[in-house]
């Protein structure tokens, strides 16, 4: 990986400051910035107007779009300019003026893994962990420390509440406010955000069979239509089902959610215990 390497492929009318690293083929659209303290991996393309800031380390085949913010300073109070990143995997999209910031002191880095697509006006805060290929839809707002699992959707104009916890293969529906962590395999939505069912379409095109599909839904009655507290639910769980990827995703997220999971849509107004 050279420093400012010079080719037709970086538009003169971009700045790059000399100390950034730019791997063969990186693309750069005029009016484009790239900062020092920068990593941009191979083929990579910077539309115009898109900011990179110190501490954005970017992998090979990602397309970040005009005027989109990468590794720009956490909107936190107590951030006091440490050396910190924001990470992003190989072939990670970010559309439009999304911004993404680098992390604090807490973990130090933002991370987006490998094939996340982030849509226009997004915003990933501080010390968020995006795992691979999930997507955030337009005008989506995470707020610090979020984890978002491999392959969950967020609808847009979502906003995620700091600290929460958002399970593998879990869609949830546009507008919603999302305070609660959501397990695994599920969907979420209405206000306040609550369990609907399982997120039987997303599995079917990623290759889970009727069966594994099937094996999940039995689980997440017992959880949430049974009308046992969730300590209760768990042991249910773990007592009527043999081991198994699923049963052990599903329990382990419930043992070790800190904010508590989203509560079930037919039980909100009946008082039902955590």
């Amino acid at each position: 990986m050279s420093h400012t390497p010079i080719t037709d492929l970086i538009s003169p009318q971009a700045y790059v400051h000399p100390a950034a690293q730019l791997a063969e083929g990186v693309r750069i659209d005029p009016f484009a910035v790239v900062h020092e303290d920068t990593i941009i991996g191979p083929r990579t393309w910077i539309g115009s107007g898109a900011i990179i800031y110190p501490g954005a380390r970017i992998g090979a085949d990602c397309s970040i779009f005009s005027g989109a913010s990468i590794a720009s300073i956490p909107q936190d109070l107590k951030f006091r300019n440490e050396k910190t990143t924001a990470e992003l995997g190989n072939r990670v999209i970010v559309r439009e003026y999304a911004t993404i910031n680098r992390g604090t002191t807490h973990s130090q880095r933002t991370v987006v893994e490998d094939d996340v697509l982030i849509m226009a006006y997004a915003h990933i805060a501080h010390d968020c962990h995006l795992e691979r290929r999930c997507i955030v839809v337009n005008a989506v707002n995470i707020a610090g420390h979020v984890i978002v699992g491999e392959h969950a959707v967020i609808g847009g104009m979502s906003a995620v509440h700091q600290f929460t916890k958002i399970g593998k293969h879990a869609f949830i529906a546009g507008g919603s406010m999302v305070r609660k962590d959501v397990p695994p395999y599920v969907l979420a939505g209405r206000d306040p955000i609550s369990y609907v069912g399982i997120n039987s379409t997303g599995l079917r095109r990623r290759g889970f069979t009727s069966e594994q599909i099937a094996e999940i839904q039995e689980i997440y009655r017992i959880i949430y239509l049974r009308g046992l507290n969730y300590r209760n639910a768990v042991q249910a769980v773990l007592s009527e089902f043999q081991p198994s990827v699923f049963r052990d995703d599903i329990v382990q997220f419930i043992q070790e959610s800190e904010r508590g999971i989203m509560r079930g849509y037919n039980f909100i107004d009946k008082g039902r215990g955590e």
